[in-house]
């Protein structure tokens, strides 16, 4: 009596078509598998605390340049007193400010006094320019209350000297 041999591929009693169903169903295992892994591996890369470290550094990239009667407040990080640049800012009389976020997560920055609020500043992202009264301000981030900054006014207008000032 001879005994038939089993080379691993199809059983001696499937079909050819049972073979076929077989490695179809392998293969949507393995690519379904594939998707989901590149589907969690790139949201895991998306994800994070919320928060960002923060160097404390001045930022690297460019700051928009302002227009004139404009000055710009960077939002840099979430690092107490630091978080802003410059901090204190200066405001010339007449002049106005802008928050320009740097930062990679969201900030809001608001006026202690509650009479400025900016609205939430993506990334990237710049305030309209703001006016500030006359005695300057304290101001923080609503979302990141630990960020805190001011705004002084400038006592008196510098000088003109040159050949062009009257």
């Amino acid at each position: 009596m001879r005994v038939p041999k089993f080379d691993g591929g199809a059983r001696p009693d499937d079909s050819w078509r049972e073979q076929h169903d077989r490695e179809e169903d392998n293969m949507r295992r393995c690519v379904t598998a594939s998707v989901m892994a590149v589907f969690v591996l790139s949201f895991w890369g998306c994800g994070g605390s919320g928060y960002s470290s923060g160097s404390g550094a001045t930022p690297t990239g460019p700051t928009p340049s302002s227009p004139a009667g404009v000055v710009t407040v960077n939002v840099v990080a979430i690092n107490g007193a630091q978080s802003f640049s410059p901090n204190p800012a200066t405001l010339p009389a007449g002049q106005m400010v802008v928050w320009h976020n740097v930062d990679t997560i969201t900030h809001r920055v608001v006026l202690n006094d509650r009479s400025v609020d900016t609205g939430d500043l993506a990334p990237g992202v710049s305030s309209e320019p703001i006016a500030i009264g006359a005695a300057g301000a304290q101001y923080h981030c609503s979302i990141h209350p630990v960020m805190v900054g001011s705004i002084s006014r400038a006592t008196s207008s510098p000088g003109c000297d040159g050949p062009y000032c009257n």
